[in-house]
């Protein structure tokens, strides 16, 4: 198994987007990037501990590579706003990718400038350490399946998974 994590946004767009994918065996809202070790929830959302609010997907490089991965993440998520999605704004919404296994930086870097003729906006999208990384709690994992029609989730989340799930339908469990 391999790990990606990702920062694009509200961790509960970026988590719903990967839950259901073939070879993805789990997609954990966490948190990474910034000073504190053990940062909450409501530190995070300060914007004063530099972390992000991310997501952990552990999946297998046999059933899903990781451009792909990067690929979906890249439909979920507008990486052309700095330090925010949509109506989410500070530097925990950046977006943000943290490369924790051998390759994934290139992979990224490559993936970055290939997207980057998608869109006439530039890309802001970091290449960062996934410093103080930990586990977000537990109330945020699976938040949209939980929760879907609560005001964000059918606002915001369901547009987004859409969207990822039209494009990448192929690669969804039944």
């Amino acid at each position: 198994m391999a790990r990606a994590i990702l920062g694009g946004g509200c961790f509960w767009c970026v988590e719903g987007a990967f839950k259901q994918l073939k070879g993805v065996s789990s997609a954990l809202p966490a948190y990474a990037g910034g000073s504190n070790p053990n940062p909450t929830y409501k530190q995070v959302c300060s914007g004063n501990t530099g972390h992000a609010e991310v997501v952990e997907v552990v999946f297998d490089p046999s059933q899903i590579d990781y451009n792909t991965i990067l690929e979906i993440f890249f439909t979920v998520h507008d990486p052309t706003q700095l330090n925010r999605q949509g109506g989410d704004i500070g530097t925990q919404y950046r977006s943000c990718i943290m490369p924790v296994e051998e390759g994934q930086e290139q992979i990224a870097v490559t993936v970055i400038e290939a997207m980057q003729q998608l869109y006439e906006q530039q890309i802001v999208t970091t290449i960062e350490p996934a410093t103080n990384f930990i586990i977000a709690e537990e109330y945020h994992h699976d938040y949209y399946a939980r929760n879907p029609n609560q005001g964000y989730c059918s606002a915001v989340v369901s547009p987004k998974l859409s969207k990822v799930r039209s494009k990448f339908s192929h690669l969804y469990k039944e």
